[in-house]
C-alpha cells in the first residue's frame, strides 16, 4: 500500500501560494521607487535604476544565506529534530547579523567610491542622486537580512502566509510614505529611500516578533544569549555561501552589463532599467514556487523519501510554467500603460516595448527548467553544481556575449537580452540533464 505523501495538494498550495505572492510585494519595494521618481526626470530614475542593482546584489546574497538555514531546519523537521532545528535557526540570525552589519558599514563609509567603481563616470546629477539613495539603502541592509531569516525559518515550518501578510503591510506603509515624501513634501529620492527604509524596519520588527510564539515549532527567543555553534554555522554556509556566490556573481554580472548600458546615454538606462523590472515582476511569482520548492524537497529527503522529492520537483516545474504564461502574458497587456504612467520619454518607452516583448516570448520556452530545479537542487545539497553552472554561463553569456554585442556590433541595450536568452536556454539543458541524471540526489546536508 502506496504510504501518504507528505504534502497533498492542498499543502502544497497553502505553502507555494502566499509564497509566490510574498516574492512579488517583496519585488514591490523597488518598483514603487522607480514609479514615483520616474516623474522626477530621467536623472532620478537612472540613480534609482543604478543603486537597485547593487541593492538585488546585497539582498540576493542575504536571502541565500538565509535559504541555506531554511534547507538545514527543513532536513532536521523532515527526520524529526526538533530542538536541532532551533538552534539552527538561532545560529542563522548571528551569523547574518554579523554579516549584514559589517556590509553596511563598508557601504556606509565607502559609497561614493563604490558608485564610481561600478559605473564609472555618469552624469552628475544621476551621481549624485545615486548617492543620496544608496546611503539610505545601505542603512536598511540588517533589517533586510534579519527579514528574510525570519521568513525563512516561517518557511521551513511550512508557513508562508505569516510573511506574505507582513509584507503586504510593508507595501503599504512604502507606497504611502513614497508619495508622501515625494509628492506631497519634495523630498526627492532622499523621500523615496527613506520610505522604504522604514518599511524594510517594519518587516524585520514584524517578524521577528511573531516568531517569539510559544506555538511555533521552530520559535526564535533569547536573541542576547545566542552564541556562535560553529558546527551548524558551518553546516548553514555549506548551503548557504555557494548559494550566494552564485547569487551574487549572478548580480555582479548584472553590475558590469549595466556599465555598458551606462554609457549608452540616459534613455538607454531608463528603457533598460523598466525593462529589468518588468522582467523581474513576469518571474517573480515562479521564483516563489521555487523558493517553495527549497521546503518541500528538503522537508522529503530530510524523511528519507526520495522518490518523492523527484515526483515534487517535476509538479512544481509544471505549475510554474503555467504560472510564467500567465504573468508574461499579463505584464505584455500592461506594458504600455506602465511606460505611459511611468513618464517615459519617447526613445526610452520605445527601446523599452521592443525589449520586452522578446522577452515574453522566449521566456516561458526555457526559463522554468533554467531556475526551478535548480532549487530542488540545493535543498538536496547538490549547491557546488548550481553555483558552477551559474557563474559559467552567466560570465559566458550574460555578460561576455552581451558586451561584445554591445560594444562591438553597436546592438544597444538589446544585446543585454541576447545573452541573457541564450543563459536561460543553456542553463535549460544542463538542469534537464542533471535532474534525470539522478546525481543532485547523492549528498548529504545534516
Amino acid at each position: 500500500m502506496m504510504r501518504e505523501r507528505i504534502f497533498d495538494n492542498r499543502k502544497l498550495a497553502a505553502l507555494l501560494i502566499p509564497l509566490a505572492i510574498d516574492q512579488l510585494l517583496n519585488s514591490f519595494m523597488g518598483t514603487v521607487d522607480t514609479l514615483v521618481v520616474s516623474n522626477l526626470g530621467s536623472a532620478a530614475i537612472s540613480a534609482v535604476t543604478l543603486v537597485d542593482s547593487i541593492n538585488v546584489l546585497i539582498v540576493q546574497a542575504f536571502f541565500a544565506l538565509a535559504s541555506g538555514g531554511t534547507v538545514v531546519c527543513s532536513h532536521y523537521l523532515g527526520c524529526g529534530k526538533e530542538g536541532h532545528a532551533r538552534e539552527a535557526a538561532r545560529q542563522l540570525v548571528f551569523i547574518t547579523f554579523i554579516l549584514s552589519v559589517v556590509i553596511a558599514a563598508l557601504c556606509l563609509v565607502f559609497n561614493g567610491p563604490v558608485l564610481k567603481l561600478i559605473f564609472g563616470e555618469v552624469e552628475d546629477a544621476v551621481m549624485e542622486n545615486a548617492r543620496i539613495y544608496f546611503l539610505f539603502s545601505a542603512v536598511s541592509y540588517p533589517f533586510i537580512a534579519l527579514y528574510d531569516d525570519g521568513s525563512c525559518i516561517l518557511r521551513s515550518q511550512e508557513n508562508s502566509s505569516l510573511p506574505m501578510m507582513i509584507s503586504v503591510a510593508a507595501n503599504v506603509v512604502n507606497l504611502v510614505l513614497n508619495i508622501l515624501f515625494v509628492w506631497v513634501f519634495h523630498f526627492g529620492v532622499a523621500g523615496s529611500a527613506c520610505a522604504t527604509m522604514t518599511a524594510r524596519i517594519f518587516s524585520m520588527l514584524a517578524v521577528m516578533y511573531k516568531l517569539r510564539s510559544p506555538k511555533l515549532t521552530v520559535p526564535l527567543t533569547g536573541y542576547l544569549s545566542i552564541r556562535p555553534d560553529w558546527t551548524e554555522v558551518r553546516r548553514i554556509l555549506r548551503i548557504g555561501i555557494p548559494s550566494g556566490v552564485e547569487n551574487s556573481m549572478f548580480q555582479f554580472g548584472k553590475l558590469a552589463i549595466q556599465s555598458t548600458v551606462s554609457l549608452m546615454g540616459t534613455a538607454a538606462i531608463a528603457a533598460q532599467g523598466m525593462t529589468n523590472i518588468i522582467e523581474n515582476l513576469n518571474g517573480i511569482l515562479g521564483i516563489g514556487i521555487g523558493v517553495g520548492l527549497m521546503t518541500v524537497v528538503g522537508e522529503t529527503l530530510g524523511a528519507g523519501r526520495k522518490e518523492e522529492a523527484v515526483y515534487y520537483v517535476k509538479k512544481i516545474c509544471v505549475v510554474a510554467e503555467f504560472v510564467i504564461i500567465g504573468s508574461c502574458l499579463v505584464m505584455f497587456a500592461l506594458l504600455h500603460p506602465i511606460v505611459y504612467f511611468g513618464g517615459m520619454e519617447p526613445e526610452s518607452a520605445k527601446m523599452c516595448i521592443f525589449m520586452v516583448t522578446c522577452i515574453t516570448v522566449v521566456k516561458p520556452l526555457v526559463w522554468v527548467m533554467a531556475f526551478v530545479p535548480a532549487y530542488g537542487f540545493r535543498a538536496a545539497g547538490d549547491v557546488r553544481f548550481t553555483m558552477t553552472v551559474s557563474v559559467i554561463s552567466m560570465w559566458v553569456c550574460r555578460v561576455s556575449l552581451a558586451i561584445v554585442l554591445a560594444r562591438v556590433f553597436g546592438m544597444g541595450p538589446m544585446a543585454v537580452w541576447i545573452g541573457m536568452f541564450t543563459d536561460w536556454t543553456i542553463r535549460c539543458i544542463v538542469n534537464t540533464v542533471r535532474f534525470k541524471s539522478g546525481k543532485w540526489l547523492e549528498h548529504q546536508v545534516v
